[in-house]
């Protein structure tokens, strides 16, 4: 691996529950309503409750090297080293929070569907028209029509799920991932140029994009360097002889093809009947599980990321061999910056990659000892940190150094293995997402008792 590659990535490094299709309107993807208007195609997730946060929440700073910079002039977050309720929608139940594992900005959906982004904004990446950071959760304007079902966040860009099965998209775009079909910045979120059946699943890398259909058919846009996108090329060309360029995907592309290799020699043979149920990108590399239980991986091979047992970068979705060997299948999975995860029926998690910046990798799939027993829900993952919700807690690892994601507190701020975060026994978290360097859960809050769990939690006031 070139060095300039794997400094990219140790600097800059998803799971929201698939939105599910109503069988009766899948049928029937562009029916409408009596009054004319198109219905409703896709449903978010069924939970909702309190927004609760743990690690970097100065924007300006997370992910970056050089601490030394002049005072700010407004004030801006700080250092979270335990939960702690989020003050500005403290009263606020929320149905989505999203971020990703190279990403500083977030985006929050509330129970009726209404979208706010905060955090890092240097591209536009918050759909709000400007390039100014907000600390505090901001209405997306241009999505007020809208009701917003999911979201995902790239290094600099976002792409937002309506329950129609529309994508809008802002941000960085100079290498194609908004997918509107060229490569000018999009500072105001804006539908994408795809046409076809609803979208029920949305995710982002670094520089690149991933749609997901009712049909199980998944689309790609946006940076090929590394294979990313699965269309079979890296796109490279020379623009001189010594420069080096790229054909960007500007647009959603259908991957065509999944193979797997087989004998001595590798030899590739497609696979049939591949019908996609969930898919996540890492910083450079794609995962993606279908109805069958089959786990298929693609793009930046480093580190084994791709648990091919090799650290060759595949161009097309190329089958994990070791899961043919499992009782059950895997229902979904996940990619953090150097690493990827798989959850099983039988609730066995898979690790396997790098999810820490020293040491031996793991070249396949092997499990996580440590959760076996635990009813894991959700999963999140950052550069090399994960968090777990399982039953009534909340399980993380990662190596120094953290920035709090972790919420273990100031006085063990990082682990090597799971450990079950303290301040958040007896809490049932609904859902977990990660950025480069802090944890959104969203935590019930239906009872009185789930109340009471959640009074016991300071609150973070910015």
């Amino acid at each position: 691996m070139s060095e300039k590659r794997k400094a990219d990535e140790e600097l800059d490094g998803s799971e929201a529950k698939k939105p599910q299709l109503e069988e009766e309107e899948k049928k029937e993807p562009d029916a409408a309503d009596s009054s004319g208007d198109a219905k409703p195609l896709v449903q978010g997730p069924e939970h909702a409750g309190t927004l609760v946060v743990c690690g970097q929440f100065n924007w300006d700073m997370v992910g970056k090297r050089d601490s030394k910079q002049a005072a700010p002039a407004v004030p801006q977050g700080r250092t979270l080293w335990s939960p702690h309720i989020f003050g500005p929608l403290k009263d606020v139940r929320v149905r989505v929070a999203t971020s990703g594992g190279c990403s500083g900005h977030n985006v929050i959906v509330t129970e009726d569907g209404k979208c706010f982004t905060f955090g890092r904004n240097v591209k536009g990446q918050l759909g709000l028209g400007d390039e100014e950071r907000r600390d505090i959760p901001t209405l997306v304007e241009s999505l007020k029509g809208e009701k917003i079902v999911g979201a995902a966040c790239g290094r600099h860009h976002t792409l937002f799920l309506t329950d129609r099965g529309e994508v809008y998209s802002a941000g960085d775009n100079k290498c194609g991932q908004c997918g509107v079909g060229n490569t000018n910045p999009v500072l105001t979120a804006t539908k994408i140029k795809h046409q076809g059946a609803p979208i029920v699943k949305v995710s982002c890398g670094a520089e690149f994009s991933a749609i997901l259909d009712c049909r199980g058919v998944l689309f790609t846009f946006g940076l090929p360097e590394y294979g990313q996108l699965g269309h079979n090329t890296d796109g490279k060309y020379f623009i001189t002889s010594t420069k080096l360029g790229f054909n960007n995907e500007t647009k959603p592309k259908r991957i065509l093809m999944y193979i797997e290799k087989q004998g001595r020699d590798n030899h590739s043979t497609p696979v049939d009947d591949v019908d996609i149920q969930d898919v996540a990108c890492g910083v450079n590399h794609t995962v993606a599980v279908d109805s069958k239980g089959r786990v298929f991986s693609w793009g930046f091979g480093g580190y084994g990321r791709l648990g091919h047992a090799e650290t060759k970068d595949e161009m097309v979705p190329r089958r994990i061999k070791y899961f043919d060997t499992q009782t059950r299948g895997i229902k979904k999975v996940f990619a953090g910056s150097t690493y990827s995860l798989a959850l099983a029926e039988n609730g066995n998690v898979f690790s396997w990659g790098m999810t820490k910046r020293t040491g031996e990798a793991n070249m396949y799939p092997k499990p996580v000892q440590d959760l076996c027993g635990w009813d894991v829900r959700s999963i999140g993952c950052s550069v090399t940190s994960v968090m777990v919700a399982a039953d009534e807690s909340v399980i993380g690892w990662g190596c120094s150094p953290t920035y709090g994601e972790l919420g273990l507190g100031e006085t063990k701020k990082s682990s090597a293995n799971p450990t079950e975060v303290k301040l958040m026994d007896g809490i049932h978290v609904h859902a977990i997402e990660m950025g480069m360097g802090h944890t959104l859960m969203i935590c019930r809050d239906e009872s009185e008792q789930d109340k009471a769990n959640l009074a016991d939690l300071p609150v973070y006031n910015i």
